[in-house]
């Protein structure tokens, strides 16, 4: 397995994978990369073995895998700084970003055919290593997106994530953003437009709040800087999920202003047998 995995970014995801590694991978050397001398501190009190850095070239010297767990826009000034040290020649280097046709066109010339694009389908509205656990990844999907011909590197990535609990998935980076403006950003972008026009108008309907309410409302609770940026990157396929989620509520406005209880059956018992199609979370 690796000898050398080099974080960087020890938020929620990086300092998941940290604990992770720590646990699952115990012969690996890890390492951890922060922007700040002060984000040491958060790192050590959740029992972290790593050594830290604050230079990203010293940091990637010598590492067999780097994973780079910062904001999607930041990571191409990543890249070029992580260039500057001296990369082993069996470097691999990934990253978690929610985005990947943005990240692999910022990414790839800069890194040539070591990067390979991951998203593991895991996280939490709440962010910062001090929410960050070894289980994270447990039973999570992780999606890879390599480009062109099939690296070499693929099978050790696709050993990486597995080794953490993961069931790895591959497909283009096109098609990985389609589909997670599908199940993932539209979802967020919905729960924020069901918070503002549940509360914006009337915020002492919050008393009133129950578990439905909740639920549908969750992720709308998460970082809106890094959801600002997942957004912009993927405007393309999230705006087209917008858009089809308009119609779909224009449907439903139509189907109520008649009123036709009928129509009105047949849509909720789609949205019911759709539903059902969605596999249970694995705890």
């Amino acid at each position: 397995m690796e000898r050398i995995i080099a974080i960087f970014g020890p938020g929620l995801l990086g300092g998941s994978l940290a604990l992770a590694v720590q646990q699952r991978i115990p012969g690996a050397k890890l390492r951890l990369w922060a922007r700040r001398e002060n984000a040491e501190a958060g790192i050590r009190s959740r029992g972290i073995q790593a050594d830290f850095f604050t230079d990203a070239a010293a940091a990637a010297e010598g590492a067999s895998l780097i994973i780079l767990c910062t904001p999607v826009e930041t990571m191409a000034t990543l890249a070029e700084q992580i260039t500057q040290g001296q990369l082993a020649d069996d470097c691999l280097i990934t990253d978690v970003g929610s985005v990947k046709g943005s990240v692999v066109r910022a990414l790839h010339p800069i890194l040539g055919s070591r990067f390979i694009g991951s998203h593991p389908m895991a996280g939490s509205e709440k962010t910062g290593i001090e929410v960050a656990r070894a289980d994270l990844f447990q039973n999570a999907t992780c999606l890879l997106t390599p480009i062109g011909a099939e690296n070499a590197e693929l099978p050790r990535l696709k050993n990486f994530w597995q080794a953490l609990g993961c069931r790895v998935l591959q497909m283009s980076p096109e098609e990985h953003d389609e589909k997670v403006a599908r199940i993932s950003h539209l979802p967020h972008m919905m729960a924020a437009v069901t918070t503002l026009a549940a509360l914006r108008t009337d915020l002492s309907a919050v008393a009133c709040v129950a578990n439905g309410f909740r639920d549908t409302t969750r992720v709308a609770g998460g970082d809106p800087g890094l959801w600002t940026g997942i957004a912009l990157e993927n405007r393309p396929a999230l705006t087209a999920q917008l858009r089809a989620a308009a119609d779909t509520l224009t449907e439903l406005l139509e189907i109520l202003d008649k009123p036709d209880e009928e129509e009105l059956r047949r849509f909720l018992a789609e949205a019911q047998s759709l539903r059902r199609t969605v596999p249970a979370a694995v705890s």
